[in-house]
C-alpha cells in the first residue's frame, strides 16, 4: 500500500511540473507549473485547495478514465476531494498554481479566534470559499490601510501581488512584511494588525484550517 501511495504521489510522477514548498504536520504545499500544452501523468491528491496564480484551461482525466474541461482565472480558489487524476494544458502559454494538500485524519491546531477579520473589516476580508476542513479568505489591502488587530487560526497564505505590509503582533512586536507575487507562506495562529505600506492595492489568499 505503501509503494503505491508513492507511486501514485504528483511529485514522484511529475517531477518536472511539481515542486514542495512546505511540508508539516498539517499541509502539504505544492507549487505546480506547466508548460504550454504539456502533461501531467496520473497522479493522487488528499482533499486539497488550489490557488490559481495564472488563467488555466486544462482537460482533466478521472481515474475512472472520465475526462472534463475545466477553466480557472488568475486569482481563483478552488476546492477538490481526495481523488485521482491526469491533467493537460491545453494553452498555448505557461500555467501557473499553488495546491494546498490538507493531510487527512489530522485535526488543525488548536485555536481561539475571538478577533475575525471577516466580522470585523468585511469590505477587504471576503470568504470566497468555506467548508467543514477550511475557510478561504481573499484579503484586500489598499495603499496605506490598517487592518483592525485580528486573529486567524493556523494557514496557509499566498501572495497573489507584490505586498509590503508592517505587522503589529499581539505581543507588541513589529513585523516587515515584504512578499513578492506568487510567494507562499505558513503561519500559525496569529494575532495582529497590519498596515500596507506600499503604493499599489495588494491581495492575498489565506487558507485558514478548522
Amino acid at each position: 500500500m505503501a509503494s503505491a501511495a508513492v507511486a501514485q504521489d504528483p511529485l514522484q510522477v511529475n517531477p518536472e511540473q511539481y515542486k514542495q514548498e512546505i511540508d508539516n504536520t498539517w499541509v502539504r504545499v505544492l507549487r505546480m507549473k506547466q508548460a504550454p500544452h504539456a502533461k501531467a501523468g496520473m497522479h493522487q491528491h488528499p482533499a486539497m485547495v488550489v490557488v490559481y496564480l495564472t488563467d488555466v484551461g486544462e482537460r482533466v482525466t478521472a481515474g475512472d478514465g472520465k475526462a472534463r474541461e475545466v477553466k480557472h482565472k488568475s486569482g481563483d480558489v478552488a476546492y477538490f476531494e481526495a481523488g485521482m487524476h491526469a491533467e493537460e494544458n491545453l494553452l498555448g502559454q505557461p500555467t501557473e498554481s499553488v495546491v494546498v494538500e490538507l493531510k487527512p485524519g489530522v485535526k488543525a491546531p488548536p485555536s481561539h479566534v475571538t478577533l475575525d477579520p471577516v466580522k470585523l473589516d468585511p469590505e477587504h476580508h471576503l470568504v470566497p470559499l468555506e467548508n467543514d476542513k477550511v475557510r478561504v479568505l481573499r484579503t484586500i489591502l489598499v495603499p496605506k490601510i490598517k487592518a483592525p488587530m485580528h486573529e486567524h487560526p493556523a494557514y496557509v497564505v499566498v501572495y497573489l501581488t507584490e505586498l509590503h505590509t508592517t505587522m503589529k503582533m499581539g505581543d507588541g512586536r513589529e513585523v516587515d512584511n515584504p512578499r513578492r507575487p506568487g510567494e507562499i507562506a505558513w503561519r500559525d495562529a496569529l494575532k495582529h494588525e497590519t498596515l500596507n505600506i506600499g503604493e499599489k492595492t495588494a491581495v492575498e489568499i489565506q487558507i485558514e484550517l478548522k
